[in-house]
Order: structure tokens, then C-alpha cells, then sequence
């Protein structure tokens, strides 16, 4: 008899996960996309809410897409990718701008966390090549993001809106958080991930500008400071283009211009990059392992403490900073906006 009738099928797990996922992800879409057609019909008729079929597609395919690469190119881990969908199917059905900036973010992180990776395993201790998230680095990256998405699409629906705290305030103030919270998660990671490699000059403490140890918490350059500021600057360019392309060119005339999204981004990175040196600073330990030389986050005998306490760790500095830079970004863009 031949051997290969004797041979069973089993179903590999490749393609066993992602009709698992599927059968969770795509009720869920639909859901959401059922609630925006419903809610549409109570909007006034200045505030208009895109529902049509390609949104919802888009916000269903798009970050699939996203997930799947990361994790093939080992950038997320599994629980990683399954989360950062739901964050990127959030932002994406609430609006093509914040696809934009989250797709910059998650691009250039990985690239800027695989720069010169040798180099940084002399510096930090567990030091994983490649830098894959898990669904925890995920959620404190982009949980405020998609926190305040829900907001944004509870309180306004699907669609791209200009920045006019006059007319459109809910739309204005929350896409300036989002942008800001993303911007700083890009910011942050530029700097700890291109600072480090890309100067030869020590760092100093924020708190008391004292010499530190290259990776230490709370220990910045002028080098690391400049990329924080880029890496946001990086995340408001592409948000700024994506809404240009969305908007009507009668809609931005009767609006006032959108340029300083650019500057939005910009000191989303920076302030939020310092926010976060300063809670590493204070609230995250930085000791020496006098034995190897690398900077350990964790008290423990053959560890000579540098800076901090050990109340926060990495993960919850950056959700921390995140939201604080969201707040202190607003409340600047609500002041100094033009008018």
C-alpha cells in the first residue's frame, strides 16, 4: 500500500493562528464599523463621519499587513503583533493621519533599534537582538494612543479633521494628543536607540548634570536630545502630509493652516524624551554590575547603585511620559495655537 495513504494532515500552527485571529479580529471590526454607521445618523451636519466600506477595509487590512511583517521580520513577537493590530485598527479606522504617524513610528523604531545592535550589547544588560516587542512594550507605546482613539471615534466618528480649536475643539485637542503621545514614543526611542551609538560623549544626569554611565536612566546627550526632537519631528511630518492629502483644498481655506503639526511633532519628541530621562532618573534604579561593567536596572550585592529608585520600570516610564507628554503638548497647542 502507498506510504502516503497512511500519511495524516495536520493543520500547521502558521496557518492555524491567523484564522484564530481572525475569527476574533474581523467581528470586532465590524462591530465598530456597524457602531460609526449608527452614530452617523445622530451627527450634525458639520460634522460628518466617514463610513464607507474602504475605511473599514483599510483599517481591517492595513495594520494585518503591518503585524505580519513586524513579526516575520522579528521586530514583534507574537502577543506583540496581535495587540499593536488592535492599536493600529483603532487609529486607522478613526483616522488615515494617525495611520500615518503610527506607521512612521513602528518603521522607523525598528530600523533605529537594529542600528549598530552589536554596539549597544556592550551597554545594556539582557540585551535582545533585533528588538522585538512584546505586548507589553506595545501597550505602553501605544495604549494612550489608542485610548484616546476610542475617545476620538466615541465623540467624533471616522475621518480626518483640521486643527481649529474655534470649530472643531473634541477633533482638534485629541488628535494633538495622539499625535503627541506617538510622537513621543518615537522621540524616546530614537534618542535611547541612535544617542547611544552615534556619540562618543558621556552623558549626563538630568537631575544634577553629572557624568553617567552610557545607558543609564536618565543620562542624556546633546546627541540623544537632537534625535528625541527629530524622531517627533519625523512623526508630525507625516501626519501633516497625510491630512493635507485627505482634506479638500476648500476645507483648509476656511480653516487656519496646518504647518504647525510639523512643530507639534517636533516637541512631542523633545519634551517627552526629557520627561522620560526624568522619571528614569528618579523613579527607575541605574546601577553597575562592577563585575561586567553594564548598566542593570535592578538592585542586587555586586551592583553599585548610580542614580534613581526602584519604583518604576522601563515599560512604565514610557506609558508615564507618553501621557504626560500628551497633557503638556495640549494644553501648549490649546495656548499658542494661531489663530
Amino acid at each position: 500500500m502507498n506510504k502516503l495513504e497512511h500519511t495524516k494532515f495536520v493543520p500547521s500552527t502558521f496557518f492555524l493562528k491567523p484564522i484564530l485571529i481572525g475569527l476574533v479580529i474581523i467581528p470586532i471590526s465590524l462591530a465598530l464599523w456597524i457602531f460609526g454607521n449608527i452614530r452617523s445618523n445622530y451627527l450634525s451636519a458639520d460634522d460628518v463621519s466617514d463610513t464607507s466600506p474602504l475605511r473599514w477595509f483599510s483599517a481591517t487590512l492595513v495594520p494585518a499587513i503591518i503585524s505580519y511583517r513586524g513579526l516575520k521580520k522579528q521586530s514583534l513577537s507574537v502577543s506583540g503583533a496581535v495587540l499593536g493590530y488592535f492599536v493600529g485598527f483603532i487609529l486607522t479606522i478613526t483616522s488615515y493621519s494617525f495611520l500615518a504617524s503610527l506607521m512612521m513610528f513602528f518603521v522607523s523604531s525598528s530600523w533605529a533599534t537594529k542600528f549598530r545592535s552589536e554596539n549597544k550589547k556592550s551597554l545594556e544588560e539582557n540585551f535582545k537582538k533585533g528588538g522585538q516587542r512584546n505586548w507589553i512594550q506595545v501597550i505602553c507605546n501605544g495604549g494612550v494612543a489608542a485610548y484616546l482613539g476610542v475617545i476620538y471615534f466615541i465623540e467624533s466618528g471616522s475621518g480626518e479633521h483640521p486643527i481649529d480649536f474655534r470649530h472643531h475643539y473634541r477633533q482638534s485637542w485629541l488628535s494633538i494628543a495622539i499625535l503627541s503621545t506617538i510622537s513621543c514614543a518615537n522621540g524616546d526611542t530614537w534618542a535611547s536607540e541612535f544617542g547611544t551609538v552615534l556619540t562618543d560623549a558621556t552623558p549626563r544626569l538630568i537631575t544634577n548634570w553629572k557624568h553617567v554611565p552610557r545607558g543609564t536612566n536618565g543620562g542624556i546627550t546633546f546627541i540623544g536630545v537632537l534625535m528625541s526632537a527629530l524622531g517627533g519631528l519625523a512623526v508630525g511630518v507625516s501626519y501633516y502630509i497625510a491630512l493635507l492629502l485627505r482634506l479638500d483644498a476648500d476645507v483648509l481655506e476656511v480653516n487656519i493652516s496646518q504647518w504647525p503639526l510639523i512643530f507639534t511633532g517636533f516637541f512631542g519628541g523633545l519634551i517627552g524624551s526629557l520627561i522620560d530621562s526624568f522619571l528614569g532618573a528618579t523613579c527607575q534604579f541605574s546601577g553597575i554590575d562592577e563585575k561586567t561593567g553594564v548598566v542593570v536596572e535592578h538592585p542586587r550585592i555586586g551592583v553599585k547603585k548610580i542614580c534613581g529608585a526602584p519604583w518604576l520600570d522601563n515599560h512604565c516610564v514610557n506609558l508615564l511620559s507618553s501621557f504626560l507628554a500628551a497633557l503638556v503638548v495640549t494644553w501648549g497647542s490649546i495656548t499658542f495655537w494661531p489663530n
